[in-house]
C-alpha cells in the first residue's frame, strides 16, 4: 500500500493526477454523471469518517473534509 509522501497536499494528490490533471475534475466534466459525482463524493466522505478511528485518525477526517468541500464546490458551481 503507498504511504502518504510528507509534504503531500492532501486536496491533490499527485498519484490522482493523470495527463488532464485531477481525476476528480475528469469525473466531474466529463465521466460521471450529476447523480453519480453526488454519490462518489458522498461514498468517499462517509468511508473517511466511518474508517478515521481504525485506520488513519485525523488524516482519514481531514480526506472527509476535502471531499464535504468539494461536494460543496460542486454543487454551488453548478448553481451558477
Amino acid at each position: 500500500m503507498e504511504k502518504k509522501q510528507v509534504g503531500e497536499d492532501i486536496n491533490r494528490p499527485k498519484r490522482y493526477s493523470g495527463r488532464s490533471g485531477d481525476l476528480l475534475d475528469g469525473f466531474e466534466n466529463d465521466i460521471l454523471s450529476h447523480d453519480e459525482m453526488i454519490g462518489a463524493y458522498k461514498m468517499n466522505i462517509i468511508k473517511y469518517v466511518a474508517r478515521f478511528d481504525k485506520k488513519n485518525g485525523l488524516q482519514d477526517l481531514n480526506k472527509a473534509c476535502v471531499y464535504m468541500g468539494r461536494l460543496m464546490n460542486y454543487l454551488i458551481t453548478e448553481d451558477k
